[in-house]
């Protein structure tokens, strides 16, 4: 009866997602005080309550997935009674209905969060933020109640299951998915704040100090599943790249994009009155382009490592839901819309200015990706041929409209509000900007060829860095208490050119190589020697693999082992390859194996790579993700 106890209490969610819809939101329009306050009490414990049962449903399926249950159509599609616990507990969203509940399920634990730790703000205010967070749950739970219902029975039940996507058995997919969805579920809070201003007529700093903590936690958890999601994909899929400018990963990269500039756009709105329409915009643009990915992945519009061939459908049933999620906001922005003023004066050159001039480079930059990635799919749906857009693109657009957008930063925040002089700007950055200059120019003469990418590259990290450590050294000069915010800025902003010199020094100066092999025969790369050792059979416990050692030594002295695999799995007969790394603080070493060369498989094709500055790129992730934390953690946002 499991299932069908996890069912009933998805039932009983959706009912209570419509109370916390619709009661508290009528409650903010009755005239009654005694009736309102009693409509807008009842928005935290329908909450709690919808919280409470979305966990217990997904605990329903979880059970079933660790027990085995093949009489669930959803756990024999995506299990087998061989694959390891933990694997099974990460086949609860390892397909469509059940990465769904996921959804539904940190909505409803966002929604619990606001409800808890809002006490100071008004009755009100929270009423219609829990009220709008309750209409999306209701729109998700009839979704998967409707059309990708997770506990629907088989019968009779399957001897086994077909077991879990080979590419998902993967410590990275176990807490890649959970904090990815964390961070697109959590744009619908800023888009909750957004609305709830709209609704109530008062769009003042006041909403923008309520939303801003939640909106950079979100940001923080999407940069961290975005980053887990690249780090997995370089490890996991054997072609030694992070990105593939994929839809999927362009799916979470737009929102992304777009909360990056709703984060500053926020912080002009709270300081200074500024842009109001603007960062409600911005705040319908996150959660809609969440909403959107969410179609892309489900549709089965895509053909995608990451996604999720489905029931057109679904896709249908997305879009229409995404129609009145947008339809109804911009129609409510644009009835609020003449009531806004413009907040307080700013000249051409302010802080304001530069945030507002990076905010407008993101969303730009967000609109070539959408272009990109739909574009095809468009050509396709009128019968106009195939078309495939590919990193030349991207690369082409996307990368001279964030070179600006990362020089601003510094600028942005050293520059006073309201009205700033160019000459002051300048001055003050003088020796910032002659150390970037320098390190730009002369860095790539000591790490190989110089060339104008990576000169350009360097001097962009180069600039974020200093620019921020002299932000730093003069803040700690001065008396007084410096709040977290502070600090989460500075080290998001100096992750962000830890990022910068991590893609530049990879793309720039990354050598590979894929050869022929057999046992002791050795190939070179920059001071790296690679000698294939032996090869060896090997058996996992839903798999058997051939593993290679793989001895990597410099100047004749043995560093390291490194044992790439190529994994057969049991179920599927599908093929998968196992990476070996060797990281160091500078580079990596990465070899895989390719495919066996000759009927005896003692000749293999092997490809090994030198990728400088790759664990530069998880550090600046990590790094901006810990100044996310701290800014949002800032203490005179509890008050």
């Amino acid at each position: 009866m499991i299932p069908e106890l996890g069912n009933f209490a998805l039932m009983l969610a959706t009912v209570v997602a419509l109370v916390q819809g619709v009661l508290p939101l009528t409650g903010t329009f009755v005239a009654n005080p005694q009736t309102q306050i009693s409509l807008q009490s009842l928005a935290r414990p329908a909450a709690a309550l919808q919280f409470a049962l979305v966990a217990f449903a997904f605990g329903a399926l979880a059970t079933s997935f660790l027990s085995n249950d093949f009489s669930v159509l959803y756990v024999s599609q995506h299990s087998n009674s061989l694959l390891p616990k933990p694997y099974q507990f990460a086949a609860v969203w390892g397909g469509h209905e059940g990465s769904l509940l996921l959804w539904v399920l940190m909505l409803t634990l966002w929604s619990v969060a606001v409800a808890l730790f809002s006490r100071s703000l008004p009755l009100d205010m929270v009423a219609r933020v829990l009220g709008v967070l309750g209409l999306i749950s209701v729109g998700f739970l009839l979704f998967i109640l409707t059309t990708s219902n997770p506990f629907e029975r088989l019968l009779p039940a399957a001897m086994d299951g077909r077991d879990l996507n080979p590419l998902l058995q993967d410590p990275g997919l176990v807490i890649h998915p959970p904090m990815l969805y964390m961070g697109y579920v959590g744009m619908s809070v800023a888009f909750a704040f957004a609305v709830a201003a709209l609704l109530s007529g008062r769009l003042d700093a006041a909403w923008a100090r309520w939303s801003r903590p939640w909106t950079v936690i979100a940001w923080a958890f999407l940069t961290f599943g975005i980053g887990l999601g690249s780090w997995w994909a370089y490890y996991e899929l054997g072609w030694g790249g992070w990105w593939f400018w994929d839809p999927v990963e362009n799916a979470s990269l737009m929102p992304w994009l777009v909360a990056t500039a709703l984060i500053h756009s926020l912080m002009a709105t709270e300081k200074r009155g500024s842009f109001k329409a603007w960062t409600v915009l911005l705040a319908i643009a996150a959660f809609s382009l969440s909403l959107l990915g969410t179609f892309l992945v489900r549709s089965g519009v895509l053909t995608s490592v990451h996604a999720f061939a489905t029931d057109p459908k679904r896709g249908v049933f997305v879009l229409l839901f995404l129609a009145v999620v947008v339809g109804s906001s911009l129609t409510l922005f644009a009835w609020r819309a003449p009531r806004v003023t413009l907040g307080g004066r700013m000249e051409l050159v302010s802080r304001e200015s530069f945030l507002l001039a990076n905010s407008v480079l993101l969303v730009v930059a967000t609109a070539a990706v959408l272009l990109g990635t739909i574009y095809p799919l468009v050509i396709d749906a009128l019968n106009l041929g195939k078309l495939s857009v590919g990193p030349p693109y991207f690369n082409a657009v996307f990368a001279p409209l964030l070179v600006p957008a990362v020089f601003l930063i510094i600028p942005g925040s050293v520059a006073r509000w309201r009205d700033a002089q160019v000459g002051d700007i300048a001055y003050k950055l003088r020796w910032t900007a002659l150390g970037a200059v320098a390190l730009g120019l002369g860095l790539p003469f000591v790490w190989g060829a110089w060339t104008w990418g990576a000169a350009l590259g360097l001097f962009l990290g180069a600039w974020v860095a200093l620019g921020t450590l002299q932000q730093v050294l003069e803040r700690v000069r001065k008396p007084g208490r410096i709040g977290a915010s502070f600090w989460g800025q500075q080290i998001a902003h100096f992750g962000m050119a830890v990022l910068v010199v991590g893609v530049t020094g990879v793309k720039s100066y990354e050598v590979e190589r894929d050869v022929r092999m057999h046992v002791n025969d050795v190939v070179t790369i920059a001071p790296y020697t690679f000698r294939l050792k032996s090869l060896d059979e090997v058996m996992g416990p839903n798999y058997k693999a051939t593993r290679a050692d793989v001895e990597v030594l410099r100047d004749g002295q043995l560093l390291e082992v490194l044992q790439p695999e190529k994994r057969r799995y049991f179920s599927s007969a599908m093929p998968m390859t196992e990476a070996a790394i060797d990281s160091g603080f500078m580079r990596d070493l990465y070899v895989s194996l390719g495919e066996p060369l000759n009927d005896t498989r003692t000749e293999w094709s092997v490809r090994v790579y030198f990728k400088p500055f790759v664990p530069w790129l998880w550090a600046g992730v990590l790094l901006m993700v810990l100044g996310g934390v701290l800014a949002a953690v800032d203490r005179r946002y509890r008050k």
